[in-house]
């Protein structure tokens, strides 16, 4: 059973929760929206979902509800950015103004962020940057680690997504957003709300049997994409957006799916390429377009109906959602209904 709720309420709901948890009127409507875009796109481990867990680390002082961002070093096509331990989403998308602003001098600029958190899915914020006409790249550390090096048993590395958002002409944007492991450790805990099983492949335990069923999630590991390729995505990603931004990375990164009370000091970047650098825009646009159609007219293999593009569902989700509503599963609309209780607001209907 789902409960279907409209993206205008959903996002006054996520707002009031922020707002009864000390964020400023600007901060709890920018983060409402971007949540609540998250769960437009399709991307239901990463919108809504999240929030009693953001609640709770703003509650027991793992997450700073009022955060004053800081640009710790900058120079003319690059920044590093202090997020003072703000929720994620605030911090890169603060990252992505001054990337964007930026590249229209440089054509690119790549901005790094430390004491931030978790930011929701990948493409919230390479989408930000295609929607100013350019190209945009977000990579950053997960949350918790749930893989180990290739061929090793302990945890050291996170699920480490990447997003690439390139803009098109009469078709939707070709959009990326992968993690570095088979599936994003969010899918495991809507599955597990939902009393769903995973498909073998998504994780393992550490006798190398799979496991499918994610309430033993604990016992075992998420598996990376490609074996040690995936891997050595993983570990790249990780340096990049973690080491060399003076975040945590490997070892140091602290289990926010556990632990609500310690600071987290999570790694991003984005990255804003400017076409007009390069080509007209018009023309990139054309371009991309004859991509799409070479890609889709492609023979098939037997059983494929259809060959898509990244980002081609995406645009389909996004057009339903937006015209019949988001739903809600029961599970999660009971856990929603308690915390409206608990922070004394009206609940979501």
């Amino acid at each position: 059973m789902t409960h279907l709720v409209t993206a205008l309420s959903l996002t006054h709901f996520i707002k009031s929760a922020f707002l009864a948890t000390g964020f400023s009127n600007e901060h709890a409507e920018t983060t409402a929206q971007l949540m609540v875009q998250a769960d437009i796109s399709g991307q239901d481990g990463h919108g809504v979902f999240r929030l009693p867990q953001y609640i709770k680390r703003l509650q027991e002082g793992g997450m700073n509800p009022k955060p004053d961002f800081k640009i710790l070093s900058e120079r003319v096509a690059t920044a590093l950015i202090d997020g003072d331990n703000g929720i994620g989403h605030l911090v890169m998308r603060h990252a992505a103004d001054i990337a964007v602003e930026k590249a229209r001098t440089t054509g690119v600029a790549w901005v790094g962020a430390r004491m931030s958190n978790h930011a929701g899915p990948a493409s919230l914020y390479s989408r930000y940057v295609l929607d100013q006409g350019m190209i945009g790249i977000y990579v950053a550390v997960g949350s918790a680690n749930h893989m180990p090096p290739w061929g090793g048993t302990d945890m050291m590395l996170s699920t480490n997504p990447i997003s690439v958002a390139v803009p098109s002409g009469k078709n939707p944007p070709i959009i990326l957003d992968m993690a570095t492991t088979v599936a994003a450790y969010g899918k495991v805990k809507t599955l597990l709300q939902s009393g769903g099983t995973m498909p073998e492949g998504w994780m393992s335990d550490k006798h190398g049997n799979p496991i499918t069923d994610p309430a033993k999630s604990g016992d075992g590991f998420l598996l990376p994409i490609g074996g040690p390729k995936g891997y050595g995505l993983a570990l790249i990603f990780g340096i990049l957006a973690g080491t060399l931004n003076g975040a945590a990375f490997g070892s140091d990164v602290t289990d926010f799916n556990a632990d609500n009370k310690t600071i987290s000091n999570t790694g991003q970047f984005i990255i804003a390429l400017n076409i007009e650098a390069f080509m007209d825009i018009e023309q990139f646009k054309s371009q991309i377009d004859k991509v799409w159609e070479d890609m889709k007219s492609s023979a098939k293999l037997p059983g494929v109906d259809e060959i898509r593009l990244p980002g081609e569902n995406l645009a389909r989700t996004i057009e339903k959602r937006t015209a019949s509503g988001i739903e809600i599963p029961k599970p999660l609309f009971a856990s929603l209904t308690q915390l409206a209780d608990e922070l004394s607001i009206t609940r979501l209907s």
